[in-house]
């Protein structure tokens, strides 16, 4: 979304702000030393190949002017496009041997080759007047049977005329060619409109000796001058910018814009010449004082986006930064923060109590000095949940809520409701959109941007009560502390199901992809990217040309983690991906030879792009944009029928299969530059990932057996038999919810394992509810060394088989163990498994269990057999 630009205020916010002084500011500026000269005057002639305005045609020698938002002119430019179709040529070679072209009109300004104040009318460098004259003589020499007579002899013999002074059309730059006061085109135009006001000269006037005082006739005058203000600019690409009829402020503020927009180039930010003068015009239309009054609708796009930038260059030096609180709005780069993509102009006005926008301001400031945003996400958040709770007070509490005290708790719970309820049936917000937002419908509510909107309005207002600000402004405790948290209601992306996967990796499904990049701007290198790598789509997008690399023979993949701070940080790739974009490399090297007609230096390496967009990037440095990737993938996605799903899939996709092909969390969060395990938990989907879980269920999910102090050993829970991958599944959640860790194994008993105190005193042992696991083998392995011991210390033989007769059903419940774990496999692993880990929770040791009563009985049986 472009963030709207609001105009300037022309009030004054202080002594030294005052419309004058706006002025007198610009003025200094304009008169420094260090700026430019060519943009001191009223008529700015920019040089044909100037660096940020150049508009002359870029082909060597070629006169003509280049056409708007290109470099070449129009016929060089079909040229151009006919010679890349066919190949072949470069862009450098197409310059070098393209043949130069000459001006079809005189708007160079030259002069007439007699008089020297008049500009040359026709294509003989010829004023008016002398135009006329030389047709005559031309005509007589004709009329008398004589060969024309040469040009030049015919000049030597004729009298400069005194010159006419400037064009009297509005804003008009040329010099007059006519004595009506009049250029070539605006009389031109004169006499296509029919005249108005009916200026004329005595007849027969350019056959008499000029001096500059034949009497111009009207029939009537102010109807002519009227015409003058009104008349339509002479739009010459001839480097002119005529700032003549504006207002000093207004043609200051154009001076300064132009010129800070050269030392402040912005890759990719062109502005024509034309725009310019489009700005211009309507500075004169609608006799503005500043370009802060203007109706930027009213004129056309590219020049409302110049006139935009301009308002944004004055607010830095109109307003410090104190002044901008007053104002309702903050200039990052006040504070040296400047956001990637996004203008750093944040409106504020849209919160009209200005208690409540003070203390919003205040928070923004202090987030700017200490720890500013990576984006201004979090700014635009902040301000509109103050702007909804803005929106609510005014309509609903006393006086607007302009007053901080007379707001109560028990207007915050009305606040509250109303949101919940909003979010509940889908209403629209209160707030409006973002003021100067051309076309912005209004939000309508959820439960994620409610929560969004509780938490970042609880954050303002209870950093104003831990600052003591909301007691110096009289804001009532109970009012702040009635808000209550929002919460998290935000989702998580799926991986993409098992058909959608495939669909999306198909190669003739690939192939249409690629098909679908025209232009050959990496529509299926990105994606293939995205997949294998799992990154996020903006690391991948604004890749650098040298992202590439082999490190003791392993193709490595090198990037920036912005999001996390991680800079140039390298991954392992395929193979197959490392193919791709080194010939995506070979592509993008050879779109700079076109440009420039030579291959990048090291350093132009580092910086270009490996996905160059193709608009605004004369450099080659800017990635292409998501809005382009996400609409070219969705387009292809829809043709896929496969339903909806989007590129961030991909990565949670990736985490999930690492973790099911044998990866830890710890590699996960790793590979995928995650600031935390709940982060890379977020984006791991547990379900049906673990190998070893997925074994189990296909083996024998529980075969649970009772514990070694139940009356009645073996009674099981399951029979042991063979089961299908649905029923183990079931048994899993009903297995898993009727069971509690205990030492050295599982409660099954209910009422503890809902949270009830045991009544058996946690006699777990000897209790007819405890289960044990493969897990737990070990354990009781040292416990039975642990008893034998005893048992050999005993003090006479009858103690001795006293205490074996003691652990004789824990004994027998452990043999059965050791073999219901060899028949299921899992005997050695539950004998190398020493400790219990959180990540060991997942494995088939701890989900294969069994009662150890059953355990016992079958012993016994065995034993008798």
């Amino acid at each position: 979304m472009t963030q709207a630009v609001a105009p300037l205020p022309l009030v004054s916010v202080g002594p030294s702000r005052e419309v004058r002084d706006r002025l007198e500011l610009l003025h200094a500026l304009i008169q420094a030393p260090t700026f430019a000269p060519v943009f001191r005057s009223d008529i700015i002639q920019v040089p044909r190949d100037h660096q940020v305005y150049g508009w002359g045609c870029h082909v060597p020698e070629c006169e003509r002017t280049a056409e708007p938002d290109r470099v070449l002119c129009h016929n060089h430019q079909r040229e151009w496009q006919a010679a890349r179709t066919a190949g072949g040529t470069s862009y450098p070679e197409f310059l070098r041997t393209a043949e130069p072209l000459k001006i079809r009109a005189r708007i160079d300004g030259a002069f007439c080759m007699i008089c020297q104040e008049i500009p040359a009318w026709s294509g003989y460098g010829l004023c008016y007047l002398h135009s006329l004259r030389w047709q005559a003589h031309r005509r007589f020499h004709r009329s008398q049977g004589h060969q024309d007579p040469e040009l030049l002899t015919w000049v030597a013999g004729q009298d400069p005329f005194p010159g006419f002074g400037r064009c009297g059309g509005a804003g008009c730059p040329y010099g007059a060619q006519h004595p009506l006061g009049l250029c070539q085109r605006h009389f031109q135009n004169y006499s296509r409109e029919g005249r108005p006001g009916g200026a004329a000269l005595p007849a027969n006037w350019g056959r008499k000796t000029w001096d500059g005082t034949t009497n111009i006739t009207y029939t009537d005058q102010k109807r002519f001058q009227q015409w003058l203000r009104e008349s339509a600019p002479i739009h010459r690409m001839d480097g002119h910018v005529s700032l003549l009829g504006l207002r000093p402020l207004a043609k200051a503020e154009i001076q300064w814009g132009m010129f800070h927009h050269t030392q402040v180039p912005v890759e990719g930010a062109v502005w024509n010449l034309l725009h310019i003068r489009q700005l211009a015009k309507t500075c004169r239309d609608q006799k503005v004082n500043s370009l802060a009054d203007l109706e930027l609708n009213d004129i056309p796009v590219r020049a409302q986006k110049v006139a935009r930038q301009m308002l944004k260059y004055l607010r830095l030096i109109y307003f410090v930064r104190e002044d901008t609180k007053d104002a309702g709005f903050i200039e990052t780069e006040h504070f040296g923060v400047r956001f990637r993509g996004s203008t750093g102009h944040i409106d504020l006005t849209q919160i009209t109590q200005r208690w409540l926008r003070d203390i919003l301001w205040d928070h923004l400031v202090h987030r700017l000095h200490t720890s500013p945003p990576r984006t201004r996400g979090p700014f635009d958040s902040l301000r509109r949940g103050c702007a909804e709770l803005s929106a609510f007070l005014e309509a609903q509490a006393p006086a607007g809520g302009h007053d901080p005290a007379a707001l109560t708790d028990q207007l915050m719970i009305d606040f509250v409701a109303d949101q919940r309820h909003r979010a509940q049936h889908g209403l629209a917000f209160l707030r409006g959109p973002v003021p100067g937002a051309k076309g912005k419908k209004t939000t309508k509510a959820s439960k994620g941007s409610v929560s969004r909107h509780f938490n970042d309005a609880r954050a303002v207002l209870r950093r104003a009560l831990e600052l003591g600000e909301a007691d110096r402004i009289n804001l009532s405790r109970g009012f702040i502390l009635a808000l209550p948290a929002g919460g998290n209601f935000g989702g998580r992306r799926r991986p993409f199901p098992d058909d959608v996967a495939r669909e999306l990796a198909k190669d003739s499904n690939l192939t249409r992809l690629d098909e679908a990049d025209i232009e050959s701007r990496g529509l299926r290198d990105i994606w293939e990217a995205l997949v294998v790598t799992g990154r996020r789509c903006s690391e991948v997008l604004n890749v650098r040309l040298e992202c590439i690399g082999r490190i003791n023979k392993l193709p490595m993949f090198w990037h920036d983690q912005t999001k996390v701070g991680n800079l140039d940080d390298a991954i392992r790739i395929s193979e197959r991906l490392y193919t791709r974009l080194e010939e995506r490399q070979g592509i993008t090297v050879a779109r700079f030879f076109e440009r420039r007609g030579r291959v990048p230096t090291p350093q132009e390496r580092r910086e270009l792009a490996l996905f160059p967009r193709r608009t605004s990037n004369r450099e080659m440095i800017k990635g292409v944009s998501y809005s382009w990737f996400h609409g070219a993938f969705r387009d292809w996605v829809d043709t896929l029928d496969i339903g909806h799903c989007v590129p961030h899939q991909a990565r949670h996709t990736l985490a999930t299969n690492l973790l099911k092909n044998g990866a830890n969390l710890v590699q996960v969060k790793r590979y995928l530059g995650q600031v935390s395990d709940s982060m890379a938990e977020h984006y791991i989907h547990l379900a049906n990932t673990d190998p070893k879980l997925e074994a189990a269920l296909q083996a024998v999910w529980s075969i649970w057996v009772a514990g070694p102090g139940s009356t009645e050993p073996g009674i099981l829970l399951t029979s042991g038999e063979a089961m299908t991958q649905a029923e183990a599944e079931a048994m899993l959640v009903d297995l898993t919810r009727q069971s509690t860790p205990a030492e050295g194994g599982f409660c099954t008993f209910q009422p503890v394992v809902n949270g009830d105190a045991c009544p058996w005193n946690m006699d777990c042992h000897n209790c007819d509810k405890f289960v044990m696991s493969g897990a737990d083998l070990v354990y009781w392995h040292r416990k039975r060394e642990q008893w034998r011991t005893q048992a050999e210390r005993a003090p006479d033989g009858a103690t001795a088989d006293y205490l074996h007769s003691l652990f004789e059903p824990t004994a027998r419940a452990i043999d059965g163990l050791e073999k219901a774990l060899a028949a299921v496999g899992l005997l050695e692993d539950a004998l190398a498994l020493d400790l219990r880990r959180p990540q060991d929770y997942f494995g088939r040791v701890w989900a294969t269990t069994f009662r150890s009563q059953e355990l016992a009985r079958h012993e016994e049986a065995g034993d008798a057999a």
